[in-house]
């Protein structure tokens, strides 16, 4: 698992107020408004985000655009037909911006997310990525602590390693595991302490949501290290 504790990702919008989430469309516009002004370096119209989406009312698609606006993703000028401005995005080629959780989200994105981060491409480009913070316990056997922020990559039965840390869904919940390989079956055992392990017949049926590639921390306090000379 890759791991960085220098920096951490580049959160959008750069406010200080609370961020509400976004919901699934909201999402997937300012996304298309993000890939459309790095491929073609201006903005869609109106009419092309209706047109993306299926969505008839141009007048639906401006309210859309409001609710982005009052949430401080966008700054807009309703004289202009492209008078829109991405806040906060970091449009670079270099990243990419992935949604984050603060639960996890049953099929990757059942639940609204409550902010968005940029990332470095090669780490988070895969589409479908997300992060989630994590919850006290969830990953205490490995050293990760609570608001350490995960990057989940997409991943399939095949795609998986022994040993690599997944999100999956077992009984109907959403949680980390240990996954190693048992013949045409898998293992999977809890990351929470005291947590078992849940033994899997055929591994082609288990409900993968991702694998974590590698997760983000803040450091806020440097704790003092003492230097003896010999």
């Amino acid at each position: 698992m890759a791991r960085s504790e220098a920096s951490a990702p580049r959160e959008v919008p750069t406010s200080s107020r609370q961020v509400e989430p976004l919901t699934e469309v909201e999402r997937k516009i300012l996304d298309f408004m993000v890939r459309y002004l790095r491929a073609n370096t201006y903005q869609p119209s109106i009419r092309e985000i209706g047109e993306r989406f299926g969505i008839k009312s141009t007048k639906t698609v401006s309210e859309h655009l409001q609710a982005l606006a009052e949430k401080g993703f966008l700054e807009r000028d309703a004289s202009r037909s492209r008078g829109v401005k991405i806040l906060g995005v970091d449009l670079s080629a270099d990243t990419v911006a992935v949604p984050c959780f603060s639960e996890v989200p049953s099929n990757g994105r059942s639940r609204d997310a409550e902010t968005y981060f940029s990332v470095d491409r090669q780490m988070g480009g895969e589409n479908g990525s997300f992060m989630l913070r994590a919850s006290a316990g969830d990953l205490a056997v490995l050293g990760i602590g609570e608001g350490d922020l995960l990057l989940v990559s997409p991943a399939s039965v095949d795609d998986v390693d022994d040993g690599s840390v997944i999100v999956a869904e077992v009984g109907g919940a959403a949680s980390f595991h240990r996954f190693s390989r048992k013949g045409r079956g898998a293992r999977l055992d809890a990351l929470r302490p005291g947590g078992g392990s849940v033994h899997v017949d055929d591994a082609n049926t288990l409900q993968i949501l991702g694998r974590v590639a590698g997760f983000y921390r803040r450091v806020d306090e440097i704790p003092a290290i003492a230097l003896t000379q010999h």
